[in-house]
This record gives C-alpha cells, structure tokens and sequence, in this order.
C-alpha cells in the first residue's frame, strides 16, 4: 500500500483538482485500487464525489466520514447540542464508502474543526493506525490523502501516515515561492517523529503556456537546486470550467479535453514510475 499526500500550505493551488483526479485516473485507467482520504476540514475532495444532497443524506445515515477517526478521548461541540461525549468506533468498522470501482473515499467533514483534541497522546497517529488496520480487508494499492492547506494536527496526521507526498504549484510568483517554507515544515515533521518522507513529485497546475508568468516560473523550478529534480513534466491545464465540471463530480477522464486528459496521465505515469524507482531501491 502506497500512501501519498498531496500538500501545499497556500490554497488555491489546484491541490485538490490534482489530487482527486490523481486517483479517480489511477483506479480508472491504470486499474488501481485506491482510497482517497479527505484530511481537509473544508471537505473539497468530497465535494468532487458528492452532490449536496447525496453528503448530507450519507451522512444522516450514519456513515463514516473522517471524523470517525479522530473521536476517542474527543469532545465534539456544537451551537445547538453543546459539548457532547462521542463513543468512539472501532477502526475496523469505519468502512470508506466504495464510488466505483476501485475507488473509494473516507469523506471529509466540516466537523473536524469542532473536535477539541488534547495535546499529546498520539492523536496524530490515529489516520496511520487505521490505514494498517483497514489494509488486510481491502488491500488498497494506493492511498490518496488530500491535506488542509495550513499546518495542523490533521497535516502532521496526514504526512505520518504518508510515505511519499506531491507538492501542487500555481505558477505565480506567490504560490511557488511559499514551497521553501513548506520545505521547511515537511523536514521538521520528518525530523521530529523520524518519518521516512520522500517527495514523489512538484507539478505546476493552472498552467497558461507560452505565458511570461509560466515561463518564469519554470525558470525558478528548474534553477532551484532542492525543487529542480522533483518537477513533473506534464502539467495540468488553466481550464476556466474545472470548478463548474467538478461541482458536478465530473473528472478529467470523462471531459472530451484530450490535452487536459494526456497532461493528467503524464503526470500520473511520471508519479508511479518515480515511486517505483524509490520502492526498488529501498
């Protein structure tokens, strides 16, 4: 099981365009089976899955969302009901809601914000523990995790549950300058609970080629001495339509874009093959 986080702490990079087509691509046109797993309280990545309707009667049906994870020793609270105790659920029996074929989803919840967590104890092994309890009834050959855009516990959670993550950059001078930080914060994480964290690629999104602002930040990729040797070639496209395609669970592979299409199988197949170059090494 190879589990991935895709992570940039600026929004609007195209994080969870890229990483919900990542894996709707992956189970679909490499046959994979996959989980995604959405770690953002904002629960876009779900948004690409589930109408309105479809979430909020999912979740009236007591299904699982990620907050099922985090509930032991946790206080949820609410305007209306107050601080209420949760029972937690044994790990076993989160069961992530199956899509389609090969792919399937731990939905988001925007009651991740509402749970009080207590400082220590390990809270941010809880996603890892329930990859590794889940693995053997599911035998996922990849995990997708679509991470908040801001350092937290569920971040932290999300990168030591990770063995590999992929940095998504807009190509503005803005959002590819602010990867020196999240360098930074990623080798503390690695540092301070000894993760063994390999980054699988940097891929430009929004991309308006044979513009001036493309062009230079390419040239800042490619002259950087760390980021210059994680650039994925293949890029995804500025298409003005991806929000409205996506608020419709509409993804890549099914739109007729077929240079859209090709830049997303690109940047999967360089992903694969460089995660399979790191695993034969290991």
């Amino acid at each position: 099981m190879i589990v991935i986080s895709f992570i940039n702490m600026k929004g609007g990079v195209g994080k969870t365009t890229l990483s919900t087509n990542f894996s709707y691509n992956l189970a679909e046109r490499e046959m994979k089976k996959v989980l995604l797993v959405d770690m953002d309280p904002q629960f876009n990545a779900t948004q690409c899955f589930f109408s309105g309707d479809q979430y909020v009667d999912y979740c009236k049906d007591g299904n699982p969302t990620i907050v099922s994870l985090f509930q032991e020793n946790a206080i949820s609270v609410s305007s209306v009901e107050g601080a209420t105790k949760v029972t937690p659920k044994d790990m076993k029996d989160i069961k992530p809601y199956k899509y389609k074929d090969n792919l399937y989803i731990l939905p988001g919840d925007l009651n991740l914000y509402k749970i009080t967590m207590e400082s220590g104890g390990g809270r941010e092994f809880k996603l890892k523990k329930y990859l590794a309890a889940i693995d053997q009834e599911y035998n996922f050959d990849y995990v997708v995790i679509d991470t908040p855009p801001t350092p937290s516990v569920w971040m932290t959670s999300a990168l030591i549950a990770s063995s590999y993550y992929v940095v998504p950059v807009k190509p503005d001078p803005l959002s590819y300058t602010g990867v020196d930080l999240l360098r930074v914060v990623i080798e503390d994480k690695i540092s301070s609970y000894s993760l063994d964290l390999k980054c699988a690629g940097l891929v430009m999104t929004m991309v308006e080629q044979g513009t001036v602002v493309y062009k230079k930040a390419l040239e800042w990729v490619l002259n950087d001495a760390h980021w210059k040797k994680f650039l994925i070639t293949k890029s995804i496209l500025k298409r003005t339509n991806i929000p409205k395609w996506q608020l419709s669970n509409t993804f890549i592979n099914d739109m007729s874009d077929s240079e859209l299409k090709l830049g997303l199988a690109g940047i999967v197949s360089e992903i694969i093959e460089r995660i399979d170059k790191y695993e034969k090494n290991v």
